[in-house]
Order: C-alpha cells, then structure tokens, then sequence
C-alpha cells in the first residue's frame, strides 16, 4: 500500500470550509499533546458582478440630435460596487447600436451586459419604432435545414422589433452584430427576412428603398413560387409546399453586395439556370446607400424586365419557354431580407435596409393606375 503524502492529504481535507488539525507529540516530556485549532479556507471567489443600467435596455434615440449614455452600475458580492467600463458608440445614421458595460471584480470574474439603441429617422409622422403589419407580412425564422440558412449566411433571422420595425413612414430591416441563440444554434449576427402574404402572377413590382454598405451586407428584394417546398417559409405553412428549388423559380428583382457598392444587380433561377446563374444582369447607381431609388420588374407572359429608376439594366424573355427556362406562369410572393455573408467586415456592428413603399400593380397597368396590394409603412 503506498501511502499518500501529507500535502494530498491537506489537499482532500480541503473539499469542506475548516478542519481541525491534529499533532501528537511524544517523546522526553512524556505524554501527549493534541492541537485541536480550526483552519478556516474561504472558498474561492467565482461569482461575477451583477450590472444594473440605468434607464431601459432598448432604447429610441432621434437622428440629428446627440445621444447621452444614462450609463450602468456593478455590484460584487465580495467587493460591494465594481467600476464599470464602456464600449460602444452611437452613430447619427438610422440604425441599432450597441453599447456594452463590463465590470471585473478582484478574483477577475467579469461580467458584461449590453444596450441596444435604435436610432430613428428625424422628422414628422411616428418616430417610436412599431412592429411590421403582420396582416401583409410575415415573419421567416425557422432554420431551413436545422443549422442554418443557405450560401453560407451567418445571421439568425428574427422576429423581435429590433430587426424590423417601422418609424416615420419607413420600414426598417436591421443586420446586427450580436450573440443570438435560436433552435439550439448560436450564431453571431441576427436580421430579418419578410415573407409577402399576397401572391400573384404578372404584374409590376415597384420597391423604393435605401441600401446598406460595405463587404459582407448582403440585401435583397426578390421573389419565390408561392409553390416552394421550403420549411418555415409563410405559403408552405399554408399548404402551397409542393414543389423545390429552383423548379419552383425565383425572381431577384434587387440583389446588393458590399464588396462591389453600388452595383445593383437582377436575376432568374431556374431548372435552366440557378446558382451561379447566366440569366443576370445590373447597373451601377452611385448613391444605393445614402438616397432612396425605386427598384422595379414588369413581368408579362412574354418577358420581365428590371430596372432601377426607370432605366432597365435587364430583360428576360426567352424563345423557349417551358418548366425548364420559365417556371414563371404560376403565383409568386415577395420577399425582403438582410443577409450577413462569411466576409462581413470585423468593424461591422449594425446596418439597415430602409424601405418607403412597397407596391404591386397588376398586370398591364398604367402609371396612374392604383396599386392591388401595397404598404406604405405609414
């Protein structure tokens, strides 16, 4: 049997708060002395601070005017108030920000809570953020294929007012940096995807929006069959879900990367040509992210064409049509989404497509003609 070292055997005696220690002594005195004084071990310190913020979580702040920070406290167990550091920044540009608290206590437990601010557009009309109307719109956030969305995207899509909300007679889509936890995945970005609950074939689509920037910002107005078999998307719910993609075909009426600013482009997936399709085309507008531009596709039975501010960059319309080049004479919805890419910039916190109207005429109609289904965001 090997005997333990007296340091193991300290180090076992350790599992409990205090123990009383026993030393014999013989030898010439005689007898035997017993040394009964409790050693008191306070147990290690490994609860972090607990931070409060003054004023609310999510807060509306109004463009134009100087954001002031009602900052936070810490409080220890051990240590009683904790210092608080800040981080974080409120830009003047319609977006969420985020401030974020930290506070350390002496054992290095650290703690960290966050802000979220809205910043609003300045001016008349309702400058409180509300919630999309969920009478024209639906919200998309279940995960596809049950890890994620497709192309590699990095967000989680949501349903909450902080990535979609309408203030002063816009819609606001809003990509964030954030930690978000969803269906048992945590991704690090969240955003939002619209589902239109109209559908329709033939018709023009008329979109007045303003765009995100930079590498990585991935906004789109497009359109699916309403017959598409994709989980979680509003018309499968209903019952439409018969049909893959791209069988049931896609219309990109707008499409935007940050890594090429400024250049919109338009597309067509079909059982002829999907992915990297050759049925694409675009046009370079200098100013998709500081001024709104209307984004539009005519689409007859013969062709659709798509252009921005009236002036097409792209016409489909090919000799042959069959399932294969034109699954396009059956229903379609619109869609409005953010989309994160794999190459967002590390300095990317929070960015917004904002859109004024969405309107959908029907086919054949004239300018002046009123629109069969719209949102104003009014």
């Amino acid at each position: 049997m090997i005997k333990k070292p007296f340091s193991t055997l300290i180090h076992s005696a350790l599992l409990t708060a205090a123990f009383s220690l026993t030393v014999v002594a013989c030898g010439g005195g005689g007898g035997t002395k017993t040394d009964t004084t409790p050693i008191v071990v306070t147990p290690a310190d490994k609860v972090a601070p607990i931070i409060t913020l003054a004023g609310d979580a999510t807060v509306s702040h109004t463009q134009g005017t100087a954001y002031s920070d009602p900052g936070a406290t810490a409080q220890d167990a051990v240590d009683g108030a904790v210092s608080v550091s800040v981080s974080g920044s409120v830009a003047d540009s319609v977006g969420t920000y985020e401030i974020t608290y930290s506070a350390t206590d002496s054992a290095g437990n650290t703690a960290t809570a966050t802000r979220i601010i809205n910043v609003i557009a300045a001016g008349g009309g309702n400058s409180t953020p509300v919630a999309i109307d969920t009478s024209k719109w639906f919200h998309q956030t279940q995960l596809p294929n049950g890890w994620g969305w497709f192309n590699n995207e990095q967000q989680h899509y949501t349903n909450r007012i902080d990535n979609a909300y309408v203030s002063d007679g816009t819609l606001k889509i809003v990509a964030k940096r954030e930690t978000f936890r969803d269906q048992g995945q945590t991704k690090q970005f969240t955003s939002a995807r619209l589902n239109a609950k109209y559908a329709f074939t033939y018709g023009r689509v008329e979109v007045r929006a303003k765009l995100p920037s930079g590498a990585g910002t991935w906004p789109a107005i497009w359109m699916l069959g309403q017959n598409i078999n994709e989980t979680g998307a509003y018309w499968q719910q209903q019952g439409f879900g018969t049909t893959g993609w791209p069988e049931c075909g896609e219309i990109d009426i707008m499409e935007h990367w940050g890594n090429n600013q400024n250049y919109v482009q338009s597309a067509l997936h079909s059982p002829s040509s999907y992915g990297g399709t050759f049925n694409v085309g675009g046009q370079y507008i200098g100013t998709v992210s500081s001024e709104f531009h209307v984004y539009s596709m005519v689409w007859t039975a013969d062709e659709m064409v798509f252009s921005v501010d009236g002036n097409p960059h792209y016409t489909y319309a090919p000799a042959n049509k069959d399932a294969s080049t034109w699954p396009f004479d059956k229903p379609q919805y619109l869609l409005l989404n953010f989309a994160i890419q794999d190459n967002i910039f590390s300095s990317f916190v929070s960015d917004a497509m904002e859109v004024d109207y969405v309107r959908i005429y029907a086919d054949g109609a004239a300018e002046s003609d009123q629109p069969v289904w719209s949102d104003e965001f009014n």
